[in-house]
């Protein structure tokens, strides 16, 4: 029996073409992005061959920029977002403001009117969420400084896009194009009839209504809902429960509030990341959130006609530099000029170099005007995915200037500016903008450590944490590797040597000394990242005692092939301590709750 099923086509062609040149980007060392993109090439309407629904394909992307903002706003606070509302704020305005300058200086030379080039302009100088979040996620920046930096830019040009695509139809007529007829059907939409500055007070009228809301209400709300579904001992419920409240949330705030629905999900995690139950909401939404992003890179490749490469050659080359080149210039300076270290300006600047899905939206309103030609809507699409091919790039690039730029800025800075300027700051506290030379060295490599004959205790989370607490009390010497802001303050608070950053990174993994450390600890549940740090463990130090964690007999095999010497396996300690309370004796179990290496004889 025939069923017409263009839902499951669209995601079963999406992430099954997604997977295939995914692998193959990441055989030949491109980022897999690139192979999620020529998958939704391949898939869209300027391509032979099957063809998935566009539409479909739009919505199921909104979802993963939803989840992705959501999963964001679980390891976020209002206090770190507070923290560089002096940065993001004035700087994100500023190189909007650049940025759409250069888009009507373009649309002039191509001769059209004020009203497209503003709209031109304006699409080019908003960065992608997804985009940017996945570059900041797969190096790790997140819940560092310059990771909060970019992502507070980034919700302070979604709120500038908000009140663009809310004042545009009111100034449609004004600018050249056509006004649209009176539409009720959404609160995002207002009448034209209200005029500039009434259209303006009722968007920040909702936007700080929405704000209020979230932080009175849902700050005692979404938390109680966790609580009480964790009480119920029901996985599947509390998985259901954060993706309700996520998705919820997003779509409530978009028809009520008239805030994007990347913003509404990023509130909806900023206030569940109060809650003691954030990390676990983090890990259930993980598996969903990856994969809607990937149909976010599907969906933007099937908007992109290859041919329009050859048609619109000049003028998307033109439109390129804009994205890459002159956004990137301006985001540098205006971190700079703030006094920031040059590595934080040259990463903020890189991932501001692409557009995404603001973009598309402005240029759909902007032809639904009248206001910007099809042509510009061409250009847009095609400097989104080419952006957006080019940003890794940009990541390298950033990486081969940073030491040169570095030396430059040391070369002309004052002498007085290179002596130290006193104490640290206090454990917990974000240095201030004139401890600058605080601020290089957390941008820059971390400090090797002076210690031999130490552990490497690698994660300090639940199993971590009580592993440094025996370390400390049997009085051996180790340091901890660690990514988290929070826990890396806690740790500093309690006089533990810490290396900030992913131990999986070869500068910071040779920061903590391995060739003259005597055991690694493992504390991490990534087999897989764990597996890449045995490798280099193995590689620095042959004798290094290596013990991990495991929760499988795959994971276990996996690590002992790599060559950790001990691998515990946490089910397995689980069951023994279960047999010895219930027998009153030490348990014999089946199999062994660790892998050992035969010592030699």
């Amino acid at each position: 029996m025939p069923h017409d099923t263009p839902l499951i086509a669209t995601i079963v062609a999406g992430l099954g073409l997604a997977f295939v040149f995914g692998a193959l980007a990441n055989r030949f060392r491109i980022p897999p992005l690139v192979g999620y993109l020529v998958a939704g090439v391949l898939v869209g309407p300027n391509t032979p061959g099957f063809v998935a629904d566009a539409s479909l394909a739009n919505e199921l992307a909104e979802i993963g920029v939803i989840l992705l903002m959501f999963g964001v706003g679980l390891h976020f606070s209002l206090k770190d977002l507070l923290s560089v509302r002096a940065i993001a704020v004035p700087g994100a305005v500023v190189q909007i403001g650049f940025a759409t300058l250069l888009g009507v200086g373009l649309a002039w030379l191509l001769g059209w009117s004020l009203g497209a080039g503003l709209v031109f302009g304006l699409a080019l100088s908003v960065a992608s969420t997804v985009v940017l979040l996945r570059a900041l996620q797969e190096r790790r920046l997140i819940e560092t400084e310059r990771g909060r930096i970019a992502v507070g830019w980034l919700i302070v040009e979604d709120l500038a896009m908000v009140l663009a695509l809310v004042l545009l139809p009111a100034l449609a007529g004004v600018l050249g194009g056509q006004s649209p007829v009176d539409d009720h059907a959404s609160l995002l939409t207002l009448p034209a009839s209200y005029g500039i500055w009434g259209v303006v007070g009722m968007t920040l009228a909702k936007v700080v209504a929405f704000v209020v809301v979230m932080l009175v209400v849902g700050r005692r709300v979404i938390p109680w809902i966790l609580h009480y579904v964790a009480h119920t001992g029901s996985r599947e419920l509390f998985r259901l429960s954060v993706l309700a409240i996520a998705l919820g949330v997003a779509f409530g705030a978009a028809k009520l509030f008239g805030v994007s629905l990347a913003l509404g999900a990023f509130f909806a995690g900023m206030i569940m990341s109060e809650s003691e139950l954030s990390h676990r909401a983090a890990e259930e939404s993980l598996p969903l959130r990856d994969a809607f992003s990937v149909l976010f890179f599907v969906s933007v490749g099937m908007l992109f006609d290859p041919f329009s490469l050859i048609s619109n050659g000049l003028p998307i080359l033109a439109t390129l530099a804009i994205i890459v080149i002159g956004k990137s210039i301006a985001a540098f300076i205006i971190v700079v000029v703030f006094r920031y270290p040059i590595a934080t300006a040259l990463m903020i600047s890189a991932s501001l170099a692409q557009i995404g899905e603001f973009s598309f939206i402005l240029a759909e309103l902007g032809v639904g005007l009248k206001l910007l030609p099809e042509q510009g809507r061409d250009l847009i699409l095609a400097g989104a995915i080419l952006s957006i091919l080019l940003n890794p790039l940009m990541f390298l690039i950033v990486d081969w200037m940073k030491p040169w730029l570095e030396r430059r800025a040391g070369k002309a800075a004052a002498p007085e500016e290179a002596r130290p300027i006193g104490p640290a700051t206090e454990p917990g506290q974000v240095a201030s903008v004139a401890a600058a030379p605080e601020k290089e060295r957390e941008d820059g490599p971390p400090p090797r450590t002076t210690l031999a004959g130490h552990s490497i205790l690698i994660g300090y989370g639940r199993v971590g944490s009580l592993v440094g607490a025996a370390l400390k009390e049997a009085a051996l010497p180790f340091l901890v590797i660690e990514d988290a802001d929070k826990t890396l303050a806690k740790l500093k608070a309690a006089g533990i040597e810490t290396v900030a950053g992913n131990a999986a990174n070869a500068e910071v993994f040779a920061a903590a000394n391995p060739e003259g450390a005597k055991r690694l600890i493992l504390a991490i549940p990534n087999a897989f990242e764990a597996g890449q740090i045995v490798l280099r463990a193995r590689a620095a130090n042959p004798t290094i005692n290596v013990v991990a964690r495991a929760h499988s007999d795959a994971e276990v095999e996996h690590l002992m092939g790599l060559g950790a010497d001990t691998v515990i396996m946490g089910e397995r300690e689980i069951a023994r301590g279960i047999v010895e309370v219930v027998t009153g004796k030490a348990a014999v179990p089946a199999e062994p709750a660790m892998a050992m290496k035969p010592q030699p004889a």
